[in-house]
């Protein structure tokens, strides 16, 4: 039973690791945690894992908080006469306003299919034309972006309420699996105008509300009656999803400095070909 435990822990980790790249990568992180179920699979139940696959998001969220607490943490010390806005810090207030302006399309869409969603698009098939499509979608963008002059937005700053809803559309995109969150409002960012840079930390802010809902929702439906084993399973999916997170957003922020999003756009046009193949062959 001892050696069983410690292995699901294994298992539970690579979820973990799996999610923390993935999810701060325009390479779909529901995408791969679908295709890496198809070969390590938890021994726990359907119900847990649809669940489990949602909350260690919670672990990635948290390493957008802890790296950009400064910019997120919306009260200061007030000075003396300055009153209840004083504590505030309007900068960030604004940002929160916006943030939330872009989230609320796909919390529209998203809340009322969830279930259907589940049923019906959470297939390999999916996943594959996704992963296909949104890779040639970043290569004509990234190449219609080195014709044009430089994005006139390049600071989350300057995105205003207009942009933040329009990229929350195009965060609508990712609800089906294999279009990557992060890379459909990347994308949907670029388009409108803003820099690979502020496009993506825009996105990574959005993703605090976002998936911190979504795992909300899951963990209801599931309820909150955890047997121990499922309770360290969830754990250390969390933890390790949190630490790989920290590293992933720090490096793929200084990949996009220097570098397009080219390259991820032929791994997700390889792996979409790959996955299509390989369920020709075993289906």
């Amino acid at each position: 039973m001892e050696i069983n435990l410690i292995l699901e822990s294994l298992k539970a980790l690579l979820f973990g690791v799996v999610e923390g790249i993935t999810e701060w990568l325009p390479i779909s992180s529901t995408g791969h945690m679908i295709l890496l179920d198809e070969f390590v699979r938890l021994q726990m139940s359907d119900a847990f894992m649809e669940m489990f696959n949602v909350v260690i998001q919670l672990g990635a969220i948290m390493a957008v908080v802890v790296l950009y607490f400064g910019t997120l943490w919306p009260f200061k010390r007030a000075r003396k006469g300055e009153g209840i806005t004083g504590w505030l810090k309007m900068d960030t207030v604004n940002l929160w306003i916006k943030v939330v302006v872009a989230i609320l399309p796909s919390a529209v869409v998203g809340i009322p299919l969830d279930d259907w969603m589940d049923a019906h698009l959470h297939t390999a098939p999916v996943v594959a034309a996704m992963l296909v499509i949104y890779g040639v979608a970043f290569i004509a963008i990234e190449r219609r972006q080195n014709t044009h002059r430089r994005a006139r937005v390049q600071s989350v700053e300057l995105i205003d309420m207009r942009l933040a809803l329009l990229i929350g559309l195009f965060q609508v995109l990712s609800l089906v699996p294999g279009t990557s969150r992060s890379g459909a409002t990347i994308l949907g960012g670029m388009l409108v105008g803003c820099s690979r840079a502020a496009a993506a930390e825009f996105s990574f802010y959005m993703a605090i509300p976002t998936m911190a809902g979504a795992s909300l929702i899951k963990l209801i439906k599931f309820g909150l009656s955890f047997t121990a084993e499922e309770l360290l399973i969830l754990a250390i999916g969390c933890v390790s999803a949190f630490v790989v997170s920290v590293v992933a957003i720090k490096t793929f922020i200084g990949y996009i400095k220097r570098h397009s999003f080219t390259a991820f756009g032929w791994y997700r046009i390889i792996l979409g070909a790959l996955v299509a193949v390989y369920f020709l062959i075993r289906y």
